[in-house]
């Protein structure tokens, strides 16, 4: 197992491991304390079946089925397709997933652990996944915005905004609506494996912050959204098909690229996401 840094910032990248046969006790440890220093990993020249994919993850935890059960794969629905296919008249996927600054589940009472995404097709141009280090925006707040921010709590809404910019396209039935109420997680929560703080607020999901004004909430939110995806916090990944790239929402937030690929030019990856515990 190989490993060099993605940036100068966070993320590493892994090569000389075969994730369907190669990931033994020993060499899983190895990983799982990669995956918590680095927060973002990409396991290079991959070719993983979609059950060797849902066996390396379950390792990490439970794994999620997505509300969107439309875009689950047929026979493991813990599989979320992110495509902009169409099959047979439907979409294989969803096209525009994520394309907003996020956390996976941040709208759940237990937000996802981690995300791991495997590309099965990469267009030549577009659709890279930017990634924002929360942990790295936290330790560079004033003292006095860490004191600010300290204790405070925050609604999480799935769909925040009707304004395409902060959401997906896709129309949730009642019953996936239903299944999505508001939950309120801390602004600032620390990751259980590392003991390090992290700002939880995400232009997508984060609607209000709870026991503030509505002009203090705004000025909160719109502080920390503009703060969390300055250059220094930032790492922008372009795939290469066979990359597998996991990543740590507990201490990361991340937004897709996906909205203007040009005709004819596809984008295919399955996605499996790990069961977190409540921030604290």
């Amino acid at each position: 197992m190989q490993v060099q840094p993605l940036s100068a910032r966070f993320g590493a990248e892994v090569r000389d491991l075969d994730l369907s046969r190669d990931v033994d006790d020993e060499a899983f440890g190895a990983i799982h304390r990669l995956f918590v220093e680095s927060k973002l990993l990409c396991f290079k020249n991959q070719n993983l079946s979609a059950a060797a994919q849902l066996a390396f993850s379950s390792r990490f935890g439970p794994l999620e089925v997505h509300v969107l059960s439309q875009y689950n794969h047929p026979e493991h629905p813990e599989i979320f397709r992110l495509s902009n296919r169409v099959v047979d008249g439907k979409p294989m996927g969803i096209a525009d997933g994520g394309s907003y600054w996020h956390s996976d589940l941040a709208f759940q009472e237990r937000p996802a652990k981690a995300t791991i995404l495997n590309a099965l097709e990469i267009p030549p141009e577009g659709g890279d996944t930017l990634f924002a280090d929360m942990e790295a925006a936290y330790e560079a707040l004033s003292d006095e915005w860490k004191a600010r921010l300290d204790g405070l709590r925050a609604v999480h809404r799935y769909r925040r905004k009707a304004d395409a910019a902060q959401s997906t396209r896709v129309e949730m039935t009642e019953a996936q609506k239903q299944q999505t109420p508001d939950v309120d997680h801390p602004l600032i929560r620390t990751n259980p494996d590392s003991g390090r703080k992290a700002i939880f607020a995400h232009p997508g999901m984060t609607a209000e912050v709870i026991g503030q004004s509505p002009q203090d909430s705004r000025e909160i939110l719109e502080f920390l959204f503009a703060h969390t995806v300055q250059p220094q916090f930032r790492y922008d990944f372009r795939w290469s098909p066979g990359d597998v790239v996991m990543w740590d929402n507990r201490s990361t937030m991340h937004s897709a690229t996906t909205r203007d690929l040009p005709a004819g030019q596809y984008r295919t990856l399955y996605r499996t996401t790990v069961r977190g515990e409540r921030p604290v």
